[in-house]
């Protein structure tokens, strides 16, 4: 595909798309009128190096990807449920507060929570499975138990969430921003009827990289010790950054391949995921999307 490549994700009661150098987020407030935050994506050279080098430069994105996308969730969820009316009192809240030093915070919150998580995700299942050693006790079955545990507890906490309003709310806004991608990306002019029309379902999505970690997992820990059980916790948690990192080329190559007939079930697995966070939004959330896309589209 020879035109440019978007990417975007949902942030409460809106859409936020990103190009290589803008993004751009559009929220409905509770007046119905929608409102804009843009903000540029500042080039630094030696972030561009890195994000040359393979492997690595998926940890940089994923860092990169929490930095802004947090600063975009803040514009939203400060807005949210508040009255356009209040727009003066919300930034005098900000200076009050010291709006560098709530950034700030929001940021490394933000990372800490993702490796926070990262780490759970991780180390639950090892212990999990170290339960079963007894019974069973080869490397591949203590991985293959491992990696299993790990994707049950990813599908449990996936579910349990989605059945929150806010979080049902924001899946529908990460379907529409899915289907404007798709439908930009078919060519079609987008409308509400005709995004209405693409599928919630992308090859890019961080919820394919997510599912992506523990396919990639189960392949990495087949090449290292599960014994002694200490050495075990030691080489998961130094092993993250990797499988970060292969999940990462491994989401790309998906993208790549998506239209080669043979290769192109190679990103099944992440798309069924997708069935789970993406949800079948309405029409007024398929327009904040499309309002978001066109404004991105003219700053570019």
């Amino acid at each position: 595909m020879d035109k440019p490549k978007f990417g975007g994700q949902a942030v409460v009661e809106g859409v936020m798309f990103q190009s290589k150098d803008k993004m751009v987020t559009a929220i409905r407030r509770s007046n119905d009128d929608i409102e804009y935050f843009e903000m540029d994506r500042p080039e630094k050279k030696w972030i561009q190096k890195l994000k040359k080098i393979p492997v690595l430069r998926g940890n940089v994105a994923i860092i990169e990807s929490s930095i802004y996308g947090m600063k975009h969730m803040e514009f939203a969820t400060d807005r949210y449920e508040r009255d356009p009316e209040d727009d003066v009192l919300i930034e005098q809240e900000k200076q009050d507060a010291n709006t560098a030093k709530i950034v700030m915070s929001t940021i490394i919150v933000g990372i800490l929570s993702f490796l926070v998580g990262k780490f759970l995700f991780t180390l639950i299942p090892v212990f999990i499975a170290e339960v079963f050693s007894g019974v069973v006790t080869s490397h591949v079955g203590q991985v293959f138990l491992e990696s299993l545990f790990k994707l049950i507890l990813l599908l449990v906490y996936i579910y349990v969430i989605s059945m929150t309003p806010m979080i049902k709310r924001l899946f529908q806004y990460h379907g529409a921003e899915h289907k404007v991608i798709n439908t930009y990306e078919n060519g079609d002019e987008l409308t509400v009827g005709n995004v209405q029309k693409s599928s919630r379902l992308h090859y890019r999505c961080g919820s394919s990289f997510i599912l992506f970690t523990v396919l990639v997992g189960f392949v990495v820990y087949m090449f290292v010790p599960v014994d002694p059980f200490y050495v075990r916790i030691l080489n998961r948690i130094a092993l993250i950054p990797v499988v970060i990192g292969l999940s990462f080329e491994f989401l790309q190559f998906t993208n790549r391949v998506r239209n080669v007939p043979v290769l192109k079930w190679l990103g099944i697995p992440g798309l069924m995921l997708q069935l789970l966070t993406t949800k079948q939004p309405d029409g007024h959330q398929v327009e904040v999307a499309i309002k978001s896309f066109n404004k991105l589209l003219r700053s570019v």
